[in-house]
Order: structure tokens, then C-alpha cells, then sequence
């Protein structure tokens, strides 16, 4: 509809990211001067509900925000409850943890590449569409994600919301011989994940990039997957700080929007990104060889600061899970027990996880019978949502600056910018609804 010179344009439903919400871009002439991603899914109030619940409890609770990455809710859970609890798990515990991260870095990433990204860069409505023009390629990435599922399925009980998951470990661990039918079907997926590379490097990636600071987790000694210490590098790529994970409330600080029912955050002030991008520029020294062969294969530098190139960034982490899975599989022996006990204390808690879209964080202060009487998770896509409303701005900024797109190339860009980042809003399909204010005609340019 046109008034007055203000464009408003409304676009449905996007069925490649997860959740609930609008995009409106603010348009004078050929300067964007706002673009608010508009979260307006109502709130899940978990942090609330978790208020009361014994400390046992949150593993399997907070399983249930997120069906694509209930095991980064878990793990983070579980981490929190044991720093409040004064527990460390052993070795054998901490190596299962890690495998089972492993198949939901696989699945999930797996999921993202094929189902929501991949048809972006070839011009397809979905993977339905994709699967008519590239069927070997979809089914490809379908035995992928089908084999992070398998590891979900062995070692969490089921594939969606793991129910073998405890505080302490796990209610079961599995023998050495349940492990080796799995790791004949990861080789075969380690040859799914290396064309999963080969394949999007022969994408054609749109200029672009961004300045924000990054934030990771990062471990002495190998990629951080299910533990780390926040690590953050400063645009520009010359400063590298740590900060203990204690401090994460003081360092990330939570603001309400109000065009979002989800919070934004900054990192000491600034604007930062979590996510494929982060991890990779703060650990790729210490993928491992084979998954840093895929990166330099994949075309990629030190860093990518490129968004449209996450794909190629999460292709690669794909080798590494499933690399890394096949290497805590040939090496496991069944710890003696599949679980330590916690004793509940008085105390606060704090833990961490790189889920697949970025760092989460989980705080609980307990009471001395082990009564949740506070909680705060704080996940990577509020995190990021200031870091995407930035670069969709430059984003749309940079087509109207070339041209005068119309209002469906503009929505089309900026839906290819959201998908980037992978934002999670919640587990249901609608998600994008655009809005377009055109206060001003563009202005003319000289021949």
C-alpha cells in the first residue's frame, strides 16, 4: 500500500527460521535509518517456572525451550547445578557429554545448512523445492542429520528432548559394543560431511561484513564444545580478553526493546555476535586436522567476518563433530558409573555450552535443600538479535545505495540476512513479517 510516500509492505510466513516475529526497516531515500527485528512470540516465562523446582530438575525442564537443541540446554543446566553444588564429573562423564554434543552440533547444523540456507544460494523456495533440482545433495544432508540423530538417540535415550540426560552424568552409559554400529554409520557420514563442504564452497557468497565483537567459548587444548571460559575478540581482530564465567551478568547485560518480547544484550557495552562465526575466528587453531583441512579447502581465513559465509564455517564444524565423535568413540571405555551424586547446598551456579547458534548461559542460585529460588538463561539468538538488526540496516543500505530495489528484493535480501544467523526465535515456522516506511522519495543521482 502507498500513502503519502510511505511504503508498507507485509510478508507472511517464513518457514526457514524458527519463531515468531517481524522485520520493520525505517526507509529515508536511499538511507535506511532503523531496522527493528520485531520478536512478538509471547514470552515462555521458564526462568519463572523454574523458581521452586529442585535442583534435579532443570535438565529436563529447560529441554523443552528448544527441539532442535535440547542437549545445549541440558549441558548447560547440568554444569550450573554442579558449579552451585561444588561438583566436578569425571573424565569419562565429561568425554559422553561431549559425544553427545556432537550429534546435536551435527544434526543441528546439518538442518541449517540444507533445510534453511543451502536454497538461499540456489535460488529455491525450500528444501521441497531444493529437492527437485538437487535431490542427491538434500538426501545427502538428510543421512547427515539422520546420523547426529542416531548419536541423540544411543547415548540421550531419544533424538528430541533426551531423557537419559541427569545432573551428575546420566542414568545410563552405554557398552563399548553399543558404540561400534554408531561409529561405522559416522565414517560413512564423515564422507557426507567433507562433500557437505566441497558443495556450498562452490557458492556464490554477496559481499559483506561485519564489525561486531565476537564472543566464545574457549578450552585449553581443543575446540570448546561443553565447556570453556567466555573469550571475547574485539572488532578489528587484535584483542583477545577472557573473563571468568561468573562475571558473565557484569560483562552481558540484558535490555528490554520495546519492539521485541525478547531481550537484547550488549557485551561491556557493545554490540557482539555469538554463534559459528565467533567460535571459529576465537578456536580454529584448534580444530582438528582433518577439520582445518576443510577450512582451508573451504576457501576460509583466520577469520570470517562475511555472515553470507557462515554456511561454509558451520560446514566445517560439521566435520569436526563428527570427527571428533569417531575419536571419543574409539577411545571410550564405560566409566564405572554413569553418574555422580550432587548433594544440594546453599550456593550459585553458573554454566555454559556453545549450543550450535552460539554461547548459552545458565545462572541458579539454590537453597540449602537444593530449592531453585532463582534462574536466568540467557540464549545466543537475544544475544545476537542487536548484531542482526545492525546488519540488516547496512544490509538493505548497501542495496539502496547500488539501486532502488523494489520492496519484494529488499524482503528477499533481508530474509537471506536473517537466515545467516540462524536465529532461533522459538520451534514454530511464522516468522517473518516486513515492514517497509518510505519517508522520503530517493534521492536522484547524477549520470
Amino acid at each position: 500500500m502507498t500513502h503519502r510516500g510511505t511504503r508498507v509492505l507485509h510478508v507472511g510466513s517464513l518457514a526457514r527460521v524458527e519463531g515468531e516475529g517481524a522485520l520493520h526497516l525505517t526507509v529515508d531515500g536511499d538511507d535506511v535509518t532503523a531496522a527493528r527485528l520485531q520478536i512478538y512470540e509471547p514470552p515462555r516465562f521458564f526462568e519463572a517456572f523454574l523458581r521452586g523446582r529442585a535442583h534435579t530438575e532443570p535438565p529436563d525442564i529447560t529441554a523443552r525451550v528448544c527441539g532442535i537443541c535440547p542437549v545445549a540446554y541440558q549441558l548447560s543446566a547440568c554444569a550450573a547445578i554442579e558449579d552451585a553444588c561444588g561438583v566436578l564429573v569425571p573424565d569419562g562423564i565429561g568425554e559422553l557429554r561431549r559425544l553427545l554434543y556432537c550429534g546435536e552440533w551435527i544434526e543441528s547444523q546439518t538442518l541449517h545448512i540444507y533445510l534453511l540456507h543451502a536454497p538461499d544460494f540456489l535460488g529455491r523456495d525450500g528444501a521441497i523445492d531444493l529437492a527437485r533440482t538437487h535431490r542427491a545433495d538434500v538426501e545427502r544432508g538428510l543421512r547427515l542429520k539422520q546420523a547426529g540423530n542416531a548419536v541423540l538417540d544411543l547415548l540421550g535415550g531419544r533424538a528430541i528432548h533426551p531423557v537419559n540426560v541427569r545432573v551428575g552424568g546420566f542414568h545410563r552409559a552405554p557398552a563399548r559394543a553399543e558404540l561400534r554400529p554408531l561409529a561405522e554409520r559416522l565414517r560413512r557420514a564423515l564422507d557426507d560431511a567433507w562433500a557437505t563442504v566441497r558443495w556450498v564452497s562452490g557458492f556464490d557468497f554477496p559481499d559483506a561484513d561485519c564489525d561486531h565483537d565476537f564472543l566464545a567459548l574457549s578450552e585449553a587444548g581443543r575446540y570448546a564444545i561443553e565447556t570453556g571460559t567466555p573469550t571475547v575478540l574485539r572488532q578489528g581482530g587484535d584483542t583477545v580478553r577472557r573473563f571468568a564465567l561468573a562475571d558473565f551478568p557484569r560483562e552481558v547485560v540484558e535490555v528490554q526493546v520495546a519492539h521485541s518480547t525478547a531481550l537484547h544484550a550488549t557485551l561491556g557495552g557493545r554490540r557482539h555476535l555469538t554463534g559459528s562465526l565467533a567460535r571459529y575466528a576465537i578456536n580454529h587453531r584448534l580444530l582438528s586436522p582433518l577439520a582445518r583441512q576443510a577450512a582451508q579447502e573451504a576457501g576460509l581465513d583466520a577469520v570470517c567476518r562475511n555472515p553470507f559465509r557462515s554456511i561454509l564455517v558451520r560446514a566445517v564444524e560439521t566435520v569436526y563433530a563428527v570427527d571428533e565423535a569417531l575419536r571419543i568413540i574409539d577411545r571410550y571405555e564405560p566409566p564405572e558409573r554413569a553418574q555422580v551424586d550432587v548433594p544440594p547446598r546453599a550456593g550459585v551456579g553458573h554454566g555454559a555450552t556453545e549450543a550450535p547458534r552460539g554461547l548459552l548461559y545458565h545462572r541458579y542460585a539454590l537453597a540449602a535443600d537444593g530449592t531453585v529460588t532463582d534462574a536466568r538463561l540467557v540464549p545466543p539468538t537475544a544475544q545476537n538479535q542487536g548484531a542482526i538488526e545492525e546488519d540488516l540496516r547496512r544490509l538493505a543500505g548497501t542495496a539502496l545505495a547500488g539501486r532502488s530495489p523494489s520492496d519484494e528484493e529488499l524482503t528477499r535480501l533481508c530474509e537471506r540476512g536473517i537466515r545467516n544467523h540462524d536465529p532461533c526465535i522459538s520451534c514454530s515456522t511464522h516468522f517473518l513479517d516486513l515492514t517497509v516506511d518510505r519517508v522520503a522519495p530517493p534521492r536522484r543521482r547524477q549520470p
